[in-house]
């Protein structure tokens, strides 16, 4: 059976196929490797008991080793030759390894690689677990007087202070420590100016021992916030804002977020086009991992967040969203961020950014159950208990 419906970040119709569907000889009558043209998005996701039963019978694939976490479908998307998907067909793992195997060993192998990047177990980031039990937490403390939700909350050392102690204390493994804004039209902060708002605040939590996270673009702001104890570099442009920044984090052997972003903070929104949102923000961040590995870090201090909200339109935002499982493909930790966006306003007609943490809810939620490992956010305790709740019930 054929029929149509729309594929991820196009408005024309891609047609979906019943399993197994993918065409025989396809990539021998292109005459390329499947690397960039095939995408698997884990799809048919199992929770809790349901997801072990389904592993040990052999009837699903743990999604990134989670033993509470399974996919028994694959959505297997090609991408034309102007990058927009032209097929996308919902197979089963056995199918979709029936069909590479007719295909050849090359095919077969680019296959089974990808496989196993899905549903491998992640090495600990930073010192902490991935993957076991609940999404981590990390709670956003920008002690700026601009960002877009929480400007002027925790400026000043008291202030940022009693704010991450409360995080802490409400669950959050991880604090992320920022002092440039980064929300839309934001103009950039002299590094020197991010330095004396960042250092002290990490330095007192590193002090208490704390996992800390620096969020700057800045070279200069990372080497003082790891010498001040931060653990983790997170940067919005996935360390290309500043030529010496790979430097930096890769001396350091520091632990990175690489975030995808369309352009930078002050352009970014000024309507941005993708072939397809969620293949070329993987497509992206796969280039930045790249570049990671020959700078020699270890996939174990490497993490991806696709960028929610940067360079992004409310559908971009919620066709990457949807898609999250597609990242784990790229075989590392996984962050998302959608904390009080505006895509969450947009959606639910609600313009005070304060009032939308039913939406960063609903976000974490969904994140977590695609396999987040981690969810930044600014309303802690609330994140804390909904994934919680939602553990137990699934594990029920």
């Amino acid at each position: 059976m054929l029929d149509h419906t729309s594929g991820p970040g196009s408005d024309s119709p891609v047609p979906t196929i019943g399993s197994p569907a993918l065409p025989r000889g396809f990539f021998h009558a292109e005459g390329a490797s499947p690397a960039g043209r095939l995408y698997l998005q884990p799809v048919g996701l199992l929770d809790g008991q349901a997801a072990a039963q389904a592993v040990v019978e052999g009837l699903a694939l743990p999604l990134a080793g989670r033993a509470d976490h399974a996919f028994c479908l694959i959505a297997a998307l090609l991408r034309g030759a102007a990058g927009d998907v032209i097929l996308r067909c919902l197979v089963s793992p056995a199918a979709l390894r029936q069909w590479a195997a007719s295909e050849g060993a090359g095919i077969a192998a680019e296959v089974e690689a990808v496989l196993a990047r899905l549903s491998a177990p992640r090495p600990p980031f930073a010192g902490l677990p991935l993957g076991r039990g609940n999404a981590l937490v990390m709670g956003i403390l920008n002690v700026t007087p601009d960002s877009f939700s929480d400007g002027g909350d925790h400026v000043g050392f008291d202030a940022a202070l009693a704010g991450g102690q409360a995080m802490l204390a409400a669950g959050a493994a991880i604090l992320d420590v920022g002092g440039e804004s980064t929300r839309p039209g934001a103009a950039p902060v002299d590094p020197q100016d991010e330095i004396a708002r960042v250092v002290p605040v990490i330095r007192a939590f590193a002090e208490r021992g704390a996992v800390v996270s620096v969020d700057t673009r800045n070279a200069s702001t990372m080497e003082a916030a790891l010498a001040a104890g931060a653990r983790i570099v997170n940067d919005v442009t996935a360390l290309t804002g500043d030529e010496r920044a790979l430097g930096v984090v890769a001396r350091a052997r520091a632990p990175v977020i690489l975030m995808h972003i369309r352009g930078e903070p002050r352009t970014m929104q000024s309507d941005p086009s993708y072939a397809s949102a969620p293949l070329d923000v993987v497509d992206w961040l796969a280039e930045r991992l790249a570049c990671c590995r020959a700078a020699g870090m270890d996939d174990g201090d490497l993490c991806v967040d696709p960028g929610i909200g940067f360079g992004k339109t409310v559908d971009h935002n919620l066709e990457v969203l949807e898609a999250t499982t597609l990242l784990h493909g790229l075989g590392v930790g996984v962050l998302i961020g959608a904390s009080r966006k505006s895509f969450i306003g947009r959606v639910a007609d609600v313009g005070t950014p304060k009032a939308r943490l039913p939406g960063s809810l609903a976000a974490a939620l969904a994140a977590a159950r695609r396999g987040a490992d981690i969810v930044r956010v600014h309303d802690v305790g609330e994140t804390v208990q909904a994934l919680r709740v939602a553990a137990a019930i699934e594990s029920a």
